[in-house]
């Protein structure tokens, strides 16, 4: 063969890596002083030389809610008698002891009226709807309410 092929490894160009010796030690290739040369001198994104950025500039606009709203978890009465046995006591505690409610939700259980209740239940929650208060003391359970509204 006319040429050989033995000679491979210097075709590839190495990156410039910063810091590491062999022409880019001291200033690692970062120029003498200055803003750009320190770690952590990027300016970030919103940055425009001193003008007052166009985020500043535009006004605020729109509001929600979020942050103040009362959280709600929702149970349905046909749920609940599947999950418990007939003439069971429904508490928070016992809601999260079956891992429907994470310990220390102080969100608002409110119990509405969906599905076939088929078993007595006692049930301590925070609302009732009038159809799941019905249907419970059709079967001789009860509704207490927690804490007033």
């Amino acid at each position: 063969m006319v040429f050989s092929l033995h000679n491979q490894t210097k075709l590839l160009k190495a990156r410039k890596r910063i810091g590491r010796g062999g022409c880019r030690g001291g200033s690692c290739g970062k120029g003498q002083r200055g803003q750009k040369s320190r770690s952590g001198g990027a300016k970030g994104g919103i940055f425009e030389g001193g003008q007052m950025p166009l985020a500043r500039r535009l006004p605020k606009r729109g509001f929600n809610n979020l942050r103040f709203q009362e959280e709600v978890v929702i149970f349905n009465v046909g749920q609940l008698g599947k999950l418990f046995e007939d003439g069971q006591e429904i508490t928070r505690q016992a809601l999260v002891e079956r891992g429907l409610l994470r310990s220390g939700n102080s969100a608002t259980i409110k119990v509405l009226g969906g599905g076939d209740l088929d078993k007595k239940l006692v049930v301590h929650a925070d609302a009732f709807s009038s159809s799941a208060k019905a249907a419970l003391e059709a079967k001789g359970g009860a509704a207490h309410l927690t804490k007033e509204r």
